[in-house]
């Protein structure tokens, strides 16, 4: 009676739980005292079942297997929890410990096994079918998981083990902070990162505009109100709305969210404390800051479609919900969050804090990045400029800087990436054809040694520009004492017809690329030449697709061993 009375409490457990779902549905009703009798009936049924063996020594074998196999699932719990030293398990045995934990395991199963072989590997086989069908298919519950606690406890301990101070170029790997003002407008942008990511870090970064302190938001613009104060922080209630967006779009990718009075502040923040020990983020990506209508990829991708079917997520966030978290797409008439000086600014803060920088582009036009496409990327194109073309006679004719070989990094990374695989990689030399040193096959060969050594394949396509170069209208010549500095010069005003003859040399040879790999001239030091140095850099990518412009800090490349 006991055990009839007891068993049909763990089945009204299971049943409130809904852990199997309709089967054990009416075991959770109860009478008008709280007792379970649905589950007592269900017990019962299960009881004269058994009975029908008719002997004793028919079911004793079994029963024991099974209290067995309880008692080493109780001590397994125990030796998880104490390897994961979770702080609120403490328990009060008298003698206990991990030792004491797997002795309990281990005899358990040895008596199992001594009992009945073909009774202990059925009852094993069972549990495993469970414990994979709870996986799946039960609810989200409230409980905890033991799992959760065991990767914490291992995560935290490699973390640990992995030293900045050891880090090598030969073990280099991108590690990103893509900021992110509206996902609406940036999925594929965030597709394509995770693309190229190569294994390393991948962060979602987002500023909110706002303070805890004395400061409102009043038509895009902070200004300080007397009085009001935030009752609480407003970016712990997005986060669950973000990771929702990472999981919609299949994107191995952690989320990281800040207050700030400025953007530029914001970026400032999550550079520095982004990341955690030897994972922190060393490339920072920002969408182009341009004129350009932005997309709505909810609109686009049937993920974000409402269904009958479509349901909430296991953590509360349903589709309805995560549409209506992020605002619409931004008008062309609607005002900035993000003026050009502090666009700009923020490329400089990043270049300041040795951070490379990438600037992507009409991605809303790459396809085939979604979760669920199917492309083997045979018929795409990866073009690589690794030379600075608003600057000719910037890089020697016989050898590339760190930034070039960033680009080339960035690149082959990309080509290795899974749906890339089988794209074909193109590298475009810059020459002046008809100089008379014939300085350009120089050039050309240095390349060719260049890939060699680093194991690149691609193809190097030479290309005159002559014409262009002389719409330039002035060479320059590096300074040693800037650059030892860090400095630039001023940029120069560039002409129209000059960023015009550029535009039209990336659409010649570029045009059937699907995405572009661009050199990025360093930021003016000066703020008021920010929408100068905008105007070029759209200029010379208007109408191209998908283009990313990269400035690289970080020696990436090693031929020793």
């Amino acid at each position: 009676m006991c055990s009839l009375i007891g068993a049909s409490r763990i089945l009204h457990a299971l049943a409130l739980d809904q852990l199997f779902g309709f089967p054990l549905a009416p075991a959770a009703t109860t009478s008008s005292s709280g007792n379970p009798w649905v589950a007592v009936l269900y017990t019962w049924g299960l009881a004269q079942c058994v009975v029908f063996a008719g002997q004793l020594n028919a079911i004793a074998g079994l029963v024991t297997v099974f209290y067995l196999l309880a008692y080493a699932a109780v001590d397994l719990a125990c030796l998880a929890l104490e390897w994961a030293s979770a702080p609120n398990f403490r328990p009060t045995f008298q003698v206990f410990s991990w030792h004491t934990c797997l002795l309990g395991i281990l005899s358990c199963l040895v008596m199992m096994f001594v009992i009945n072989p073909v009774y202990s590997s059925a009852s094993i086989v069972l549990l495993l079918l469970l414990l994979l069908f709870l996986h799946y298919r039960s609810p989200t519950s409230s409980w905890g998981y033991i799992s959760q606690a065991l990767i914490f406890h291992q995560v935290r301990k490699y973390l640990l083990m992995l030293d900045v101070r050891k880090d090598h170029v030969k073990f280099w790997r991108p590690q990103v902070l893509l900021m992110v003002a509206n996902p609406r407008s940036s999925c594929q942008l965030i597709n394509f990162v995770n693309q190229l990511k190569k294994g390393g870090l991948f962060v979602l970064g987002h500023v909110k505009l706002g303070d805890l302190g004395n400061i409102g938001v009043v038509t895009g613009v902070l200004v300080p109100v007397a009085s009001y104060t935030l009752p609480s922080d407003p970016v712990q209630q997005q986060y669950n709305f973000w990771l929702s967006l990472v999981d919609k779009l299949g994107v191995k990718a952690f989320v990281d969210l800040t207050l700030s009075t400025s953007v530029r502040q914001g970026t400032q923040h999550l550079l520095r404390i982004t990341g955690l020990g030897g994972m922190k983020p060393n490339t920072l990506v920002l969408g182009f800051y341009d004129s350009c209508t932005p997309e709505d990829y909810f609109l686009q991708d049937p993920a974000f479609y409402e269904s009958e079917e479509a349901g909430g997520d296991d953590f509360g966030v349903d589709l309805p919900s995560l549409q209506a978290h992020f605002p619409p797409v931004r008008h062309v008439e609607s005002p900035r969050w993000l003026t050009p000086e502090e666009y700009v600014g923020i490329i400089s803060d990043a270049i300041k804090m040795s951070k490379n920088v990438c600037l992507g582009r009409y991605f809303s036009q790459l396809q085939g990045e979604s979760m669920g496409t199917k492309t083997d990327g045979a018929e795409r194109i990866i073009d690589v400029w690794p030379l600075n073309l608003l600057r000719p006679g910037s890089t020697s004719a016989a050898s590339v800087d760190v930034c070039s070989l960033f680009l080339l990094q960035m690149a082959c990374v990309l080509n290795m990436a899974s749906r890339w695989r089988h794209a074909r990689m193109r590298i475009f030399l810059c020459v002046e054809a008809e100089s008379s040193d014939q300085g350009w096959v120089v050039k050309e060969e240095t390349f060719r040694e260049l890939l060699r050594k680093l194991r690149i394949r691609a193809s190097i396509k030479i290309v005159p520009w002559d014409s262009v170069v002389q719409l330039y209208g002035q060479k320059q010549t590096p300074d040693p004492e800037l650059g030892e500095l860090g400095l630039t010069r001023p940029a120069p005003a560039l002409s129209e017809d000059f960023l015009s003859a550029v535009n039209c040399l990336l659409m010649e040879h570029s045009a059937q690329a699907a995405v572009r790999f661009l050199y990025l001239p360093r930021p003016p030091t000066h703020s008021s030449q920010s929408q100068q140095y905008l105007s070029q850099l759209e200029a010379v990518t208007h109408g191209l697709g998908p283009t990313l412009l990269i400035h690289g800090l970080t020696p990436v490349t090693c031929t020793e061993l």
